[in-house]
């Protein structure tokens, strides 16, 4: 990174991932995770995890200065983060927290081929992660401040999220683009007992770009729902039973809430956005806010890309990468259409890798391949009304059509 002032903050969660190579088993990961089962695995990799480091080093790999901001212990697992943070950026690790006497968070990664990853996770010193953590002239010179994770974070969603809003509003009032990632608490766990529709009233008016996944947010805002689909699905993949009233809905409802843009990850099946109609609230998103003279191409948008075709390796980060891609396109002043085919090309190039940032080429090497008529999936969730734009390759519904139309 150069002596530049960043132009993007990361701040959050970050943890040391440890994912053993599992090869391909029959009866899937039920075979693997047994009682009193000795199972044979290969040699594991070891790599920082979590929203900082994913999110974080895939910016700075698509070009943007990029200053992380994630707090370690004095453990041999915090020394391994800072030393992986500098292996991918001198001064990746400049902006980090060390409490010494904390232990570090990490998480074991069971990720078998063809299968959607399981995670074990220790939250560590993510824990007492505060706002007073990010003082203000931490984020001088900056223009996107993105905070991740905050159900796995205790200080963010405790006390109904009063300090998750302290630190947005901060970060808001210093003149930045706010984005927000989330996770999925563990429903057994306290972050899975908290009022999180509530956290998220409090919380999305200082949010100009929401981006959790389809799932995250179904089991924040739809409990009930978010059950009776997943004993459907019998532990299959829940995104099959998306679709596009559902996603609509879930967006009007964050929509609602006060953020400007939501943006659902859909995993295999690509990025929803769906963005305000008040081009009020749009000019008001801080640094990377749509210039005056393009907010018509961002309001009252409701576009789906699809994914890009390519052989998947591992799932690791794939969504963080994708916000990455995302981000991206907003630094650089893209269309929003371009913004998300960035995302879904760097969220492509993530799965192509077993560990969460090492396949996010360059900014340039990325473009040149979406240029070489690299192929997209086609989508497979029900979209009724919604029709493909062959221009830019997206898919809009009709509202988006009568909007632009």
């Amino acid at each position: 990174m150069s002596k530049q002032s960043a132009e993007a903050v990361v701040a959050g969660h970050i943890c040391l991932d440890i994912i053993p190579r599992i090869e391909a088993k029959s009866g899937g990961i039920g075979s693997i995770v047994v009682p009193g089962k000795l199972v044979e695995i290969g040699p594991a990799l070891a790599s920082t995890g979590g929203a900082v480091a994913n999110t974080g080093i895939a910016l700075h790999r698509l070009g943007i200065r990029t200053k992380l901001m994630g707090k370690v212990g004095g453990d041999m697992f915090g020394r391994t983060i800072l030393r992986l943070l500098k292996e991918s950026g001198e001064k990746l690790s400049e902006g980090m927290i060390v409490s010494r006497e904390e232990f570090t968070s990490y998480s074991v990664v069971i990720n078998p081929p063809d299968t959607d990853r399981t995670i074990l996770h220790c939250p560590g010193t993510n824990d007492t992660f505060s706002a007073d953590d990010v003082r203000t002239e931490d984020l001088a010179g900056a223009r996107l401040f993105h905070f991740g994770y905050p159900p796995l974070m205790k200080r963010m969603y405790e006390g109904g999220g009063e300090e998750l809003k302290r630190l947005l509003d901060k970060a808001k009032g210093a003149g930045l683009t706010v984005t927000l990632d989330m996770a999925r608490p563990d429903p057994d766990a306290l972050s899975g007992q908290a009022d999180w529709p509530s956290i998220l009233r409090r919380t999305l008016p200082f949010v100009d770009v929401f981006l959790p996944s389809f799932d995250e947010i179904l089991f924040m805002l739809r409990p009930r729902l978010f059950r009776r689909l997943s004993e459907e699905c019998g532990g299959a993949d829940l995104l099959a039973r998306a679709d596009g009233p559902l996603l609509s809905s879930l967006a009007d409802e964050l929509l609602g809430m006060g953020t400007a843009v939501v943006a659902l990850k859909l995993g295999e099946h690509g990025l929803y956005v769906k963005t305000s109609a008040d081009r009020a609230r749009l000019q008001a998103m801080g640094a990377c806010a749509p210039d005056r003279r393009v907010i018509s191409a961002w309001s009252g948008r409701e576009l789906l890309a699809p994914c890009f075709r390519v052989k998947a390796v591992g799932t690791t980060g794939a969504g963080d990468c994708t916000i990455a891609g995302f981000l991206a396109g907003m630094l650089r002043g893209l269309p929003l259409e371009e913004t998300m085919r960035y995302a879904v090309a760097a969220g492509a190039c993530n799965v192509e890798a077993a560990d969460a940032i090492s396949g996010i080429p360059q900014w340039r090497a990325l473009t040149e391949r979406m240029a070489s008529g690299w192929a997209h999936r086609d989508p497979l969730l029900p979209l009724p009304g919604w029709a493909y734009r062959p221009d830019c390759r997206l898919w809009a519904s009709e509202r988006d059509a009568a909007r632009q139309g």
